[in-house]
């Protein structure tokens, strides 16, 4: 496979298919919070993108996390100098991925779990402080069946402070044993 996303009409691993976004391959300009928390089940205080922009589904996102000095992991890393932890601005590019498969996918893969399968070329350029504003691009490179493949790099003023290629696999949630 040479890594560019299949044109999404024609790609018959595409079940369910129905968002009109992604059946014409329109762009969505806006995702809001309320959307994010209904494609996937993070919650504060992991739930670590505020929006998305410029989501075209099968194909890549924009996912924005506002850096306040209030997040809970700032008090231990590093009290006096905060610092966000780097493995939160690569879970920050996997929650934007799930985003992206979810819209991509439609209703059917709401709420659904997405899962790390591996990290790769993981680099970090500089620190993430407070008051930062994290702009995820989120690439897929490549699809066969539940797991996705993608790039992500993290930008802060344009400037890339992060990036990583990842797989991740969709699943049911398991049922909760009584």
């Amino acid at each position: 496979m040479d890594g560019t996303p299949k044109d999404s009409k024609a790609d018959p691993d595409l079940p369910g298919q129905t968002p009109a976004a992604a059946e014409t391959g329109a762009t969505i300009a806006l995702v809001d919070i309320a959307r994010i928390m209904h494609a996937i089940p993070h919650r504060f205080p992991m739930l670590l993108i505020d929006r998305m922009v410029d989501v075209v589904p099968h194909v890549s996102a924009v996912g924005i996390k506002n850096v306040s000095a209030n997040e809970p992991f700032f008090q231990g890393h590093f009290p006096g100098h905060p610092v966000m932890p780097g493995v939160l601005i690569i879970e920050s590019m996997a929650q934007t991925s799930a985003v992206l498969v979810v819209l991509s996918l439609g209703p059917q893969a709401a709420g659904k779990l997405v899962y790390f399968m591996t990290i790769e070329s993981a680099k970090f350029r500089r620190p993430v402080v407070p008051g930062d504003q994290l702009r995820i691009h989120v690439t897929r490179e490549r699809r066969r069946g539940g797991v996705w493949k993608f790039s992500g790099v993290a930008r802060v003023d344009g400037v890339s402070v992060a990036e990583a290629t990842y797989a991740a696999m969709i699943m049911d949630v398991p049922p909760v044993e009584a």
